[in-house]
């Protein structure tokens, strides 16, 4: 056992120390080939010009750049290794070994000579024969002093030379001359031989090897032999610790962490029949307080972070034996965690640092503390121990190390995220009951939160904390450091909304209860006043940046939930669409880009709330009667305030909050219309019952109707979201047409009555009314939009236009169904030959007075299947006069239309040879 501790503890150190030293030397070497890179191609830095100067005085050149490389890497990482107080490498020193080390300084070349590849292949040479030679050399041999100790020891045991006693106290000297070995060579100036090699300082391996021989000779003294007793054996493993952190300020990063590693480890390889946490803890208080001052000294981010994380699981770890645990010792622990961080650590860099600086080792105590209070406020047998106002003390200890400390912003983060999921149930790893148990959020079957008057006071204070720091904060900072003043704000806002929603769904009434809603109403008054404090600190004041964007965005949800904790389902909807005009008319005062996005966050609020119940007041309690009912205010109002808000947007901020808000008037506009319709249509019910043909004619009336009023509103005031809402509403119209008009529900397919009535019927409604529509909707957008959008609406119309007439042929002959089933007369098929003749003159004449190609090439189509008609179909099942009377119809319309078509050539040909005349005569030629 002894033995695999001491290999798996020498493996670790050989790791860490290799890792370090190689991104060391990777540094050094890129730092190298880009100085190599200019020396070759001749672009000769500053650095060089002494060098230049002492060749035309006749002095060697070739030490120069050599000085000027040690110079620079002199600055990189590797020098942290190397004690303050060593001196520095000299450069003339440097330079004959730089590249090749000091043995080849007799064999170099004459700097005449022109030998760049045979320097380059030098130099790969020598990197590789000064990394053998320098730095594995040390490493290996430094652990295997340090093992060669521990195996001198096993032997001395095997052959029974020595008691152990005598043993051990050979084991300790051993350890006491390397590290006294390695202060010797530090103070009589060690020097590093060689440029790159840094990493390989012999004083710091020496010592490190004697402090991991004097770990293990205090751990068999104890745990092998029992020649010391725990109390002792502690103490003697933690001086080592602490004594091997002292001692990197002189040898660097890497002994740090051997020091810190077997300091972290050592309560957990000394047992005791009756731990003391206060002797646990305040061990580790006195480790950590001694690593923060070596790592703030050096500036050594990752031997902190360490530090914390160490510090942090064994504070975990001791949870874990809840319900038997100190909460004294807890508290105690993340109160010197804190306190290192504020005092020690973060401690004087205010002015040496900028004010927007993220200090990443605070990452590790926000995680161990908040995790500390999370267990502390919702675990079962802490929450029975009422610890849970310890764990809000916790929280609000890092709100202020935060506000003391701002680049320790991780604080803050870890404060709030676990507020949020103290007050939500959510505890990870575990999952969520969807389940209500005893009234609070369950998790695994369990209350999360406890539903008591402790519970409900905490939430309050620390939403009241939140609020008075986060907006404290974020007027502090928006000037200087928006993202602190952002950060803060977005907390300030978020952890109260989410305790006010938790208290309220835990011990508030879920149907309607004005107490909340009171409290939520104060919060909207408190969040938009904060917004405007910030706001005027703003550099220039009154920008409305981020901090002011999450206040204002607070106080909008906070209105949210106000409406639904004062108001049934119906008044909320309305209230909540009608609200879209508050944030609208506060453009008028101030031109903050949020409060479009609010206007935005209310349209987009109704719509999920329709989406929820398009009832609006749910099923059972919605009237039956027609039009005056809850659908008129429900999707009206919203409308109409939608639309209030874009025209006052349009004239204050005029960005692309404006066309969301016209998207969103447009739509409930639509939405109002067609509910109403399928409302009336249904006897009261919009959510059963199969669609008819006169409910999707009236919505597709709808949806033309529409696309022309937005036609018309862009004409005035003229939009993008206007222009292409518009066209998509065209689009939609024809595609309703073309498949359900057409196809899905048509009486021909369908079978449907069309009515009794002759004229006023479903084939006027759902075929004629929409042939109108369309035509007129394409005649009014021939020159405001796309040439092709009023070519498919003339098309459509057109199209609709046969269908009715077809349909009411077969209306006349079959009565009120006209299913195809039913079969075809001979009469009924001559007349839609002859109906179809008449339809494609009238579509020729049409296009011709509208001067429309796409009527007369309608026209032209309808014609053609005409004489297809006849000529496949007419003269197989027509008989007699009929066929005749067929055929001679269709010659006599041909004929017409050619007659009709050369005279109006010849006339065309006739004004241009009239123009043409009256420019001639206007223009005589000149001799």
């Amino acid at each position: 056992m002894f033995e695999s501790l001491i290999g798996l503890a020498a493996i670790i150190a050989l790791f860490v120390i290799i890792s370090r030293q190689q991104s060391r030397i990777g540094l050094i070497e890129r730092e190298l080939g880009a100085l190599r890179s200019l020396v070759l191609s001749g672009s000769v830095p500053s650095a060089t010009k002494p060098a230049e100067q002492a060749a035309t005085d006749g002095k060697p050149a070739d030490a120069a750049p050599a000085a000027a490389a040690v110079a620079d890497l002199a600055a990189s990482p590797a020098s942290d290794a190397v004690s303050a107080e060593t001196p520095a490498v000299p450069a003339e020193a440097a330079s004959g070994g730089v590249v090749a080390g000091p043995w080849d300084k007799d064999e170099a070349k004459p700097a005449a000579e022109p030998a760049e590849p045979a320097a380059a292949k030098g130099a790969r040479q020598s990197d590789v024969e000064t990394a053998l030679g320098t730095r594995w050399a040390v490493w290996v041999g430094g652990i295997a002093l340090a093992l060669g100790g521990l195996f001198l020891i096993r032997y001395t045991i095997e052959a029974g030379i020595f008691g152990p006693g005598v043993r051990l106290t050979m084991a300790a000297l051993l350890g006491l001359v390397l590290i006294a070995g390695g202060e010797f060579i530090r103070r009589t100036g060690f020097k590093v031989p060689v440029q790159g090699a840094a990493g390989a300082y012999i004083p710091a391996i020496l010592t490190a090897a004697g402090a991991f021989i004097l770990f293990g000779t205090v751990y068999a003294a104890y745990g092998i032999y029992g020649f010391i007793g725990p109390a002792l054996a502690f103490t003697l493993l933690g001086v080592i610790g602490v004594a091997t952190i002292a001692a990197a300020l002189a040898h660097g990063q890497a002994l740090a962490g051997i020091g810190l590693v077997g300091a972290m480890l050592t309560p957990a390889l000394v047992a005791s029949e009756a731990p003391n946490p206060w002797a646990l803890f305040g061990y580790l208080a006195i480790v950590l307080a001694a690593t923060g001052v070596i790592a703030r000294m050096r500036d050594w981010k990752l031997l902190m972070a360490a530090a914390f994380a160490g510090t942090g699981i064994w504070t975990i770890l001791y949870m874990t034996d809840a319900p038997g645990v100190n909460l004294s010792t807890i508290l105690f622990i993340n109160a010197v965690t804190l306190a290192v961080l504020a005092f020690v650590w973060l401690g004087g860099r205010s002015e040496e640092e900028p004010a927007s600086r993220f200090d990443w080792p605070s990452i590790a105590p926000a995680f161990f503390v908040a995790f500390s209070a999370l267990g502390l406020s919702v675990d079962p047998d802490f929450a029975a121990a009422g610890y849970a106002l310890p764990g809000a003390v916790l929280l609000a200890a890092m709100l202020a190390v935060a506000l003391y400390r701002p680049s320790a912003r991780p604080l803050l983060h870890a404060a709030g995220l676990v507020t949020v999921m103290i007050y939500l149930g959510i505890i990870p790893p575990t999952s969520i009951g969807s389940d209500i148990v005893g009234g609070s959020l369950g998790v695994d079957g369990q209350p999360a939160v406890v539903s008591d008057a402790l519970t409900r006071n905490i939430g309050i204070g620390l939403g009241l904390l939140f609020i008075a720091a986060g907006f404290w904060a974020a007027r502090r900072f928006t000037a200087s450091t928006p993202i602190h003043a952002a950060s803060w704000a977005a907390w300030g806002v978020i952890a109260p909304l989410v305790v006010l929603l938790a208290l309220w769904f835990t011990f508030g009434n879920l149907d309607r209860d004005l107490l909340y809603a009171a409290v939520a109403a104060l919060l909207v008054v408190v969040f938009a006043a904060g917004g405007e404090w910030i706001a005027r600190a703003e550099e220039p004041p009154f920008k409305g940046g981020a901090s002011v964007s999450f206040a204002l965005g607070g106080a909008a949800v906070a209105g949210l939930l106000m409406l639904h904790m004062a108001f049934g389902s119906g008044w909320t909807t309305v209230l909540i669409g009608a609200a879209a005009i508050v944030p609208a008319l506060a453009t008028r005062w101030r031109s903050y880009p949020v409060l479009g996005w609010i206007s935005v966050a209310a349209a987009v609020a109704v719509l999920g709330r329709v989406a929820y119940d398009p009832t609006i007041v749910g099923a059972g309690l919605l009237s039956t009667t027609p039009v005056f009912n809850w659908l008129l205010p429900g999707y009206g109002v919203p409308a109409l305030a939608f639309g209030f808000a874009a025209w006052q947007l349009a004239r204050t901020t005029n960005g692309r909050p404006r066309l969301a808000m016209e998207a969103a008037a447009a739509l409930f506009a639509l939405l109002t219309l067609a509910m109403l319709v399928r409302h009336a249509m249904h006897g009261g019910v919009i959510d059963t019952g199969a669609m008819t043909l006169a409910e999707q004619a009236i919505y597709t009336l709808i949806a033309i109707g529409a696309g022309a009023i937005l036609v018309a509103i862009d004409m005035r005031s003229p939009s993008s979201v206007l222009r292409y809402g518009s066209m998509a509403a065209g689009v939609a119209s024809v595609a309703f047409i073309v498949i359900r008009h057409f196809v899905v529900l048509n009486p021909l397919l369908s079978d449907e009555s069309t009515g009794q009535i002759p004229v006023f019927n479903l084939l006027f409604l759902a075929y004629l009314l929409p042939a109108v529509a369309a035509g007129g909707l394409a005649l009014y957008a021939r020159d405001k939009r796309p040439k092709w959008y009023a070519q498919m609406l003339a098309v459509v119309a057109a199209v609709l236009a046969l269908a009715y007439a077809t349909l009411s042929v077969r209306r006349l002959f079959k009565g009120e169904f006209i299913g195809l089933w039913s079969g075809l007369g001979q009469l009924e098929t001559y007349t839609y030959s002859a109906l179809w003749l008449a339809i494609g003159v009238a579509l020729l004449t049409a296009g011709v007075w509208l001067k429309s190609q796409v009527l007369r090439i309608a026209s032209a189509a309808l014609i053609a299947i005409a004489v297809l008609k006849v000529f496949l179909f007419d003269m197989s099942e027509l008989e007699g006069v009929l066929r005749a009377l067929s055929f001679i119809g269709l010659g006599a319309v041909l004929i017409g239309i050619g007659l009709f078509y050369q005279r109006l050539l010849t006339r065309a040909a006739k004004d241009a040879d009239k123009d043409k005349q009256e420019q001639a005569d206007s223009n005589p030629v000149q001799e």
